[in-house]
C-alpha cells in the first residue's frame, strides 16, 4: 500500500528532498502488493544481503550487529528521519516506511530480515519474510499474541529457514550453565520459580492520549499495521505503545522472554494448564500498572509439577522466598529484577534481567555450600548479544547447527507461555489453558488468542 501523499514530507526541505531523490529509485509510492520470485539459495560463500525491519531503538543495534555478517541491501521504518539516518550510515539508496512493500520490491534480493518493531507487527512482517524464503532473526517477545507464536514456528518448519529471537541473553554462559545444572537435578525436584521484573517504566492504566495531526516524518498507516485503526496521539510513537493492548504486551510481554529464559531452558517450561491474575485494574485498552500472575505447569516427561509466580510495577515474591539470599547482609540488597528457583535439594537465585548479577545457590536450608557437579552446556561462541546473533548467522552457513533461540523449538513455546498470562490479565481471574488446541476455559478471550487483523496485514 503506497503510504498517503499529505504524510510524505519532512519539516526540513532538505532532508525531504535528499530523502525522496535516494528513495525514489527503491520504488516507494509505486509498490502493488503482490509475489515476488525467489532466488537460488546463497552460497556459503557469498555475503549474505540483509534488509532491516525497525532502525531505531533495538533495531539500531539490530542492523548494526547484522552489518557484522551481511550487508545491510535495504531498510525499513515508519519514521522517515530514522530511516534517512540509516541510510546514510549503511550507504543504501533502498529505504522503505512500509515492510510489505520492501519484501515484495526486493525479495529476490534479500537473504536475511530483521524484525524490530512495536509488538503487534513482529508476526506479520516476520511471516511474510519467512514465507519468502528468508531468514529471520526477530526481536522480543517474539510476537503480539500466542496463536501468532505457534504460526511462526509452523511457517519457520515449513519453509525451512534458520530463525533467531533477539533474547541476546540466552548466549550468555552463566545462564546457560545454570540451566543446565537445574536440567541435570542439581536442586532436586523444582516446585516453585518466582521471577520479577521493575517493569514497567512507562505509562500504563492510563486513558489515551489526545488525537494530534500526525508528524510530517510518521507513516502512521504503516505504523499501526495489523492494529485497529485509531487516530494519532502523543504516547505512542516511539517508545510508549508497550503499554496499549493493541500495540505491546504490556511489562509481561516486554521483559519474561529475558528473565523467563533461565526457568524455560531449565524446566522445559510449555504447556501449563491454567494462569492466574490479580491486577491494579484496567480498562482493556492499556495494561494494568502491576499485576502479579501465577502459572501452573503438570509434569512433563522427566520435569515434575511447578508454579511458576509473576511480578511486575512494584510487586515482589513474599519476603521468605527472596530473604536466604539477602538476609543477615546489610550491604545486600535484592535486585531489581531476577529469578528464584526453590528445589527440594537447593534454591537458586539469578539477580538481574538477565541473570548478569550475579547466581547463587544455597542448599535446602537455605545455607551455602551446595556441591556443583559438572555441568555440560550449548557453549556461546562469543559475548552475549553479538554471540546471540553469531549463532543465528553461524546456523545460515551451516545448517548442521541450530540457533538456540529459534522460533520453532525455543522462542515460540516461550513466547506462548509467557503471553498466556495476559489472557488473565485481560480476564483479571483465572483462566484453565488447553495448550495442545489453544483453547481458554473462557471463550471470551479466543479474540486475545487470535486476534483480527486489518485488511493487507494478514498473516
Amino acid at each position: 500500500m503506497s503510504e498517503p501523499t499529505s504524510h510524505a514530507t519532512f519539516a526540513s526541505h532538505s532532508t525531504r528532498r535528499r530523502f525522496f531523490q535516494r528513495t525514489a529509485a527503491a520504488g516507494v509510492g509505486f509498490w502493488v502488493a503482490g509475489g515476488v520470485s525467489l532466488r537460488a539459495s546463497t552460497s556459503p560463500n557469498e555475503q549474505l544481503q540483509v534488509g532491516g525491519i525497525g532502525v531505531n531503538g533495538k533495531g539500531r543495534s539490530d542492523v548494526r550487529n547484522a552489518s557484522r555478517f551481511g550487508k545491510i541491501h535495504a531498510l525499513c521504518d515508519v519514521d522517515r528521519v530514522f530511516l534517512e539516518q540509516a541510510g546514510q550510515a549503511y550507504k543504501t539508496d533502498l529505504l522503505y516506511t512500509d515492510f510489505r512493500e520492501m519484501l515484495d520490491v526486493l525479495g529476490d534480493k534479500l537473504d536475511v530480515v530483521t524484525v524490530s518493531t512495536p509488538d503487534h507487527t513482529h508476526a506479520v512482517a516476520a511471516a511474510k519474510a519467512m514465507k519468502l524464503g528468508k531468514h529471520v532473526y526477530c526481536q522480543k517477545p517474539l510476537t503480539h499474541s500466542i496463536w501468532e507464536a505457534r504460526q511462526l514456528g509452523e511457517i519457520a518448519r515449513a519453509k525451512n529457514v534458520v530463525t533467531q529471537m533477539g533474547n541476546q541473553y540466552t548466549a550468555f554462559a552463566p545462564m546457560r550453565e545454570a540451566a543446565y545444572r537445574v536440567r541435570g537435578g542439581q536442586l532436586g525436584n523444582v516446585r516453585e520459580v518466582h521471577v520479577w521484573t521493575n517493569r514497567p517504566v512507562w505509562p500504563q492504566g492510563e486513558a489515551r492520549p489526545e488525537a494530534k495531526p500526525i508528524p510530517n516524518e510518521l507513516n502512521w498507516e504503516a505504523w499501526l499495521g495489523p492494529a485497529p485503526y485509531r487516530p494519532y496521539g502523543e504516547g505512542y510513537h516511539t517508545f510508549k505503545w508497550r503499554g496499549w493492548w493493541d500495540f505491546g504486551t504490556g511489562a509481561l510481554g516486554d521483559m519474561a522472554c529475558h528473565t523467563c529464559s533461565l526457568p524455560f531452558m531449565a524446566l522445559n517450561m510449555r504447556d501449563p494448564v491454567s494462569v492466574e491474575a490479580e491486577t491494579s485494574g484496567h480498562n482493556h485498552d492499556s495494561y494494568p500498572v502491576k499485576s502479579k500472575i501465577k502459572f501452573e505447569f503438570p509434569a512433563l516427561g522427566s520435569r515434575s509439577a511447578f508454579t511458576l509466580f509473576w511480578y511486575d510495577g512494584s510487586n515482589l515474591p513474599p519476603a521468605e522466598v527472596t530473604a536466604p539470599f539477602v538476609a543477615g547482609d546489610a550491604s545486600k540488597k535484592l535486585n531489581a529484577s531476577g529469578c528464584v528457583m526453590i528445589g527440594d535439594k537447593a534454591m537458586l537465585y539469578a539477580a538481574g534481567d538477565y541473570a548478569e548479577a550475579g547466581i547463587e545457590y544455597l542448599d535446602a536450608a537455605g545455607k551455602p555450600g551446595v556441591e556443583l557437579l559438572a555441568s555440560d552446556y550449548p557453549q556461546p561462541v562469543a559475548a552475549p548479544e553479538l554471540g546471540h546473533v553469531q549463532e543465528f548467522y553461524e546456523a545460515i552457513h551451516d545448517r548442521s547447527k541450530k540457533a538456540v533461540s529459534n522460533f520453532p523449538d525455543y522462542a515460540g513455546p516461550l513466547t506462548e507461555t509467557i503471553l498466556l498470562g495476559n489472557l488473565a490479565v485481560w480476564k483479571q481471574g483465572r483462566v484453565e489453558w488447553d495448550a495442545k488446541t489453544m483453547t481458554p476455559s473462557d471463550p471470551a478471550l479466543a479474540k486475545i488468542v487470535r486476534r483480527e487483523y486489518r485488511y493487507g496485514y494478514e498473516i
